[in-house]
């Protein structure tokens, strides 16, 4: 199993500040933190994975059962013939007789070996897996939701910027044809601008629909398919920027539910090979009976009618043709590949977190680029503006500087989108704020 030092220098830095298990409020957004708890109490999905804890809890418990004592109760009647060519002497024999029993038998295996406790380990290694499992599935389906969020807010505001570009057009539009009227254009311009405004119309419509399916997207996450939300959606800059690590952790593997899942299989498949080991010893049982038995049901209570027996039962396998080391390699096979899953899973978490925190900060050196560029299009934008109030250029070079500002903005928004989502995708490969919080009845185990 890979450990941090295996991970090279990288995977040695320490973690500026910790996550908490409700890390979305870090984004200070009231409306976020109602949709993503809606999800976390609805959703489907983490229903069914809440499910599967319930059943491995019960396997849990029903594998524990076996290293205790065992007791039954019986009663048995019956109306028999007993043959007269048996073991039966008269007067049973050929006669018909209502026989019954009636007795307690109780049995208790010894672990001498290992057996069952390999057997409960194993169990709660899975049960603790699928509780890892519930928690790296609880912090996915919040990401999911934090992430559509800020997509929301993305397309929302590159309507308006595209809104505001429409207007434009439409502006230069009615210019140009004043100024074909006057014989100061040709057809051509005319044409162009004309061509302008269905593009324009068409990018609206094509982030409508962006933002229908992303609304969509949501509501299915919140387990409200086909609920109209009504959302009053912030600007992008006043969601609140979280706080995060600029370096990768080196307890990353504690601070993940899926490598904490990867770790629990692995323990649950070493407590199976022990378990197949444990099948090639003898097997030691306890044996008891005690009871009522009669031909006859109204001799059934004499005290004549009294039987017991007590014992030791011991099973060897002798020769089973392969079957019991067949069964070994399978376990160790199965070993292997947790083993093999969960490095893969620790490679995964370290690539996730190094490609997040690469993006995280090549986005803020592109924002700080993308801003110096929008300042130097608003000067411009300004610029023209005084000229043209001055009376030395015409409105279209008011509204081409003014074009130049619109794509600075559109770039602003899908950078600031991008930043949010980064953050969100870095705390979910940060672990989302996972503590390793086992259920009472697992723990105590």
């Amino acid at each position: 199993m890979r450990n941090a030092d295996s991970l090279g220098p990288s995977a040695q830095l320490e973690l500026a500040s910790a996550l908490q298990a409700t890390w979305w409020r870090e984004f200070g957004d009231e409306q976020l933190d109602r949709l993503i708890e809606e999800a976390l109490r609805s959703n489907p999905s983490l229903k069914i994975v809440q499910a599967r804890l319930q059943r491995a809890q019960a396997g849990v418990d029903a594998t524990a059962g076996a290293d205790l004592p065992q007791l039954n109760f019986g009663f048995d009647a019956m109306r028999q013939k007993f043959n007269s060519t048996g073991l039966y002497p008269p007067p049973l024999a050929g006669n018909i007789y209502q026989t019954g029993t009636a007795q307690f038998s109780g049995s208790w295996e010894l672990d001498f070996f290992g057996k069952n406790s390999a057997a409960l380990a194993a169990a709660l290694g899975t049960a603790r897996a699928v509780q890892a499992d519930a928690d790296a599935a609880r912090t996915l389906l919040a990401s999911n939701v934090a992430r559509s969020y800020f997509q929301l807010l993305r397309l929302n505001e590159q309507i308006g910027i595209a809104r505001r570009l429409l207007a434009q057009r439409e502006q230069s539009l009615k210019l140009v044809h004043e100024r074909f009227q006057a014989g100061l254009d040709t057809r051509l311009e005319l044409r162009q601008s004309e061509g302008s405004l269905p593009e324009a119309r068409q990018q609206i419509e094509a982030l409508q629909e962006q933002m229908n399916l992303t609304e969509h997207a949501i509501s299915a996450l919140l387990g409200q398919p086909g609920q109209a939300l009504a959302l009053a959606l912030p600007a992008q800059a006043k969601v609140r920027r979280a706080v995060l690590a600029t370096s990768l952790p080196a307890d990353l593997l504690g601070r993940r539910a899926d490598i904490t899942a990867a770790r629990w299989r692995v323990e649950a498949a070493t407590q199976d090979v022990s378990y197949a080991r444990s099948l090639f010893y003898p097997n030691i049982n306890l044996v008891a009976f005690a009871g009522l038995s009669s031909i006859g049901l109204q001799r059934l209570i004499d005290s004549g009618s009294e039987q017991w027996g007590v014992g030791p039962a011991l099973r060897l396998p002798l020769f089973d043709g392969g079957r019991l080391r067949a069964n070994l390699r399978g376990r160790s096979a199965d070993l292997d590949a947790a083993v093999e899953s969960y490095n893969a899973a620790v490679i995964d978490a370290v690539r996730e977190v190094a490609d997040q925190l690469a993006s995280a900060q090549s986005i803020a050196r592109q924002q700080v680029e993308q801003g110096l560029a929008q300042a130097a299009a608003e000067n411009a934008y300004s610029i023209a503006l005084q000229r043209y109030e001055a009376g030395l250029v015409n409105f279209l070079a008011v509204l081409n500087a003014e074009t130049a500002v619109l794509s600075q903005r559109r770039l602003g928004v899908d950078l600031a989108a991008r930043a949010l989502d980064t953050q969100v995708a870095l705390m979910r490969a940060l672990g989302g704020g996972y503590q390793s919080d086992l259920p009472a009845a697992l723990a105590q185990k």
